[in-house]
């Protein structure tokens, strides 16, 4: 009876790649006169030499076959997926719910028809043997964040990995601690405010950012997913008429431009839809991102079989150099203080002055993830290499990522709390002074997040960002405009700012020098 329950899973298994190959292999991409209208425009490369890497076309095929593929194994398993039972109050997808909406998610991720011109996937900055990060190494080296869409606008981070993301908690401030926790990416804009789920929260962003996927109003994405050859799949996880929606005749022309795009002005949501439409298409875009949220969260991608999971559940001994690094982790380098591991810092000595010995009581977490889920102000100098810097003029559609040129700061969770430019607007209050409409632009220093009030001197520090090593702003508790001109290194630190001296102008390095000694003075 084995032999014959294991011949007939190696008959099953040889079927579903079988039909893999076969959708993968003769399965055409559709193309529209957008697309034939899209290959037409020039290329836009504002860009010195050295930024973009000579392979970069070829790396994209690649990747995208890779991404074809991997498409083409997930419908298979989808087809051989057995339906799950509706029944319950509340209703529950009995049996197969779960796989069918982590199945989904997976479908989302590798399809690259989510994307004005059909060239990029989720997948495209985020490829499993990359850890779920960015899969071409020479662009890894060289201009750091990926290209979207639009070849070859690039955003201004690299792609942040999705294992473990999923369980990350909403975005909070802790008065006690004073400091910001939970939200996802780089700088927790994703706060899951809404959706109650950061991870879901971000798998909105990618789609509809001007530098990454592209699209010019949410509505896109959902049109799109109306005609994926998953749609049957979508509907049976999320209801029967969740994308029944009437887009008008000129959706598909909209929707082939990339967002940014001068034609549509201000507009956001250039797709016209009634109402009741609107509310339908934003309900489906919160299932398209709690769906991906499902399969970031599965086993597949978020699995805890590291060796050092191994360890944990006693099925793996580590080496004496291993040993010694964890013992310097949890021990005298007090690391995980920071990066939690389920147990405590080792216990300081009476007489001592640093961490030693070690935590021998019961984990108390036995699947680490380490992080606090905490927000840190490193304050990393500016790369000169990164591709968002020399995006100063328009491209083909008249659009401008970044008219700031080298004056752009990544203030990270300080740029998102007052909603700056280059990231999302904040849920939470209204902080600068330009937003209340006082026009004073001035911090102001009580702000809501999460239902507690910011101390005063609080945003100051998380609205400059400036390096731990400095003393400007995290030590002054006072109303004070920021200024994008200011450097994110100490004053006086002129190798750095010589590598951006033709670019930004001799002046540039006196400005922020005599605004720090005034603030070093104050």
């Amino acid at each position: 009876m084995k032999y014959r329950k294991l011949g007939i899973a190696t008959v099953i298994a040889t079927v579903t790649i079988a039909s893999a190959l076969a959708l993968w292999m003769f399965n055409p991409r559709v193309v529209s006169a957008e697309d034939d209208e899209a290959r037409s425009l020039p290329i836009y490369n504002p860009y010195p030499p050295g930024i973009l890497p000579p392979n970069l076309n070829s790396e994209i095929k690649r990747v995208l076959r890779e991404i074809d593929f991997i498409e083409a194994r997930a419908i298979a398993r989808w087809k051989a997926l057995m339906p799950p039972t509706l029944t319950n109050q509340p209703p529950v997808l009995a049996n197969t719910g779960t796989e069918a909406i982590e199945t989904l998610g997976e479908l989302m991720n590798y399809d690259r028809n989510i994307s004005p011109k059909r060239n990029e996937a989720c997948a495209s900055c985020h490829m499993p043997y990359a850890a779920f990060s960015g899969p071409i190494p020479s662009v890894n080296l060289t201009m750091i964040a990926y290209p979207g869409t639009e070849h070859f606008r690039a955003g201004k981070r690299t792609a942040q990995r999705y294992p473990y993301a999923p369980f990350f908690p909403v975005l909070q401030y802790n008065q006690t601690q004073g400091a910001f926790f939970g939200g996802n990416f780089w700088d927790s804009r994703a706060t899951g405010y809404l959706l109650r789920n950061p991870d879901a929260n971000q798998a909105q962003g990618p789609p509809v950012d001007t530098q990454e996927m592209g699209f010019p109003d949410t509505a896109c994405i959902v049109f799109r997913l109306a005609h994926a050859k998953y749609r049957p799949l979508f509907e049976e996880v999320w209801g029967k008429d969740s994308l029944n929606i009437k887009f008008p005749p000129d959706t598909e022309k909209i929707c082939a431009t990339p967002g940014g795009a001068a034609v549509f002005g201000s507009d956001t949501m250039p797709v016209k839809l009634s109402p009741e439409d609107r509310t339908r298409s934003n309900n489906a875009y919160d299932h398209w991102g709690q769906s991906l949220d499902a399969y970031e969260q599965s086993l597949q991608v978020s699995s805890f079989t590291s060796k050092f999971d191994a360890f944990l559940a006693g099925n793996y001994t580590l080496t004496a150099d291993e040993k010694a690094g964890y013992d310097l982790f949890r021990g005298k380098g007090n690391c995980n203080s920071c990066h939690l591991d389920g147990r405590s810092t080792a216990p300081t000595p009476a007489n001592g002055t640093a961490p030693n010995g070690e935590d021998t009581g019961a984990a108390a977490d036995t699947r680490p993830l380490f992080t606090c889920f905490g927000s840190a102000n490193l304050g990393l100098p500016l790369n000169p290499r990164n591709a968002f810097y020399y995006q100063t003029k328009p491209d083909p559609y008249g659009f401008t990522a970044n008219p700031l040129g080298f004056g752009y700061r990544d203030l990270g969770l300080g740029e998102f709390l007052r909603s700056g430019f280059g990231t999302w607007a904040s849920p939470n209050a209204n902080i600068f002074g330009s937003q209340r409409g006082d026009g004073t632009g001035k911090v102001h220093g009580r702000h809501r997040c999460s239902g507690t009030v910011l101390p005063e001197r609080v945003l100051p520090q998380w609205l400059h960002q400036e390096p731990e090593t400095t003393r400007t702003l995290l030590q002054h508790a006072r109303r004070v405009p920021l200024s994008r001109d200011f450097r994110a290194l100490p004053a006086g630190n002129h190798g750095e700012s010589g590598l951006l001296a033709d670019a930004r102008g001799a002046g540039a390095h006196g400005r922020y020098d005599r605004w720090q000694a005034r603030a070093d003075r104050s």
